[in-house]
């Protein structure tokens, strides 16, 4: 029998564990991705001063109107993180997958950030 109530909350439980050991510096700022069921979200963030260096979404005004599908939406996010983060100086990046699964969406954004010339 399973002790955590819901399948979020234990996620949150594993992103919890994870953040332990993963934070953002300003040399190797962390590279935070979110996943509802809809949208995907994607932040550089140095957490030494609480900042948010870079951001992107599947909410931007390009993507809402286009017909792709999620995992491609995903590909379209990594590529503009990557590319807003550059902008500002970021090559290096700390990728936290936030207790999802490296797969699917969440696997597509990472490739696509490393793709743009993220070093992760």
């Amino acid at each position: 029998m399973s002790t955590v109530a819901s399948r979020s909350a234990a996620r949150q439980k594993r992103h919890a564990r994870i953040r332990l050991r993963i934070s953002g510096t300003p040399e190797r700022p962390r590279l935070a991705v979110f996943r509802s069921l809809k949208h995907i979200y994607a932040q550089v963030i140095d957490d030494t001063v609480g900042r948010t260096l870079a951001a992107a979404s599947s909410l931007e005004p390009e993507l809402r109107a286009s017909q792709l599908t999620k995992t491609e939406e995903a590909r379209v996010v990594g590529r503009l993180v990557a590319e807003r983060a550059k902008g500002v100086g970021v090559e290096r990046v700390v990728f936290d997958r936030a207790g999802y699964k490296y797969h699917g969406r969440v696997a597509a954004l990472a490739e696509a950030a490393r793709e743009a010339g993220l070093d992760f």
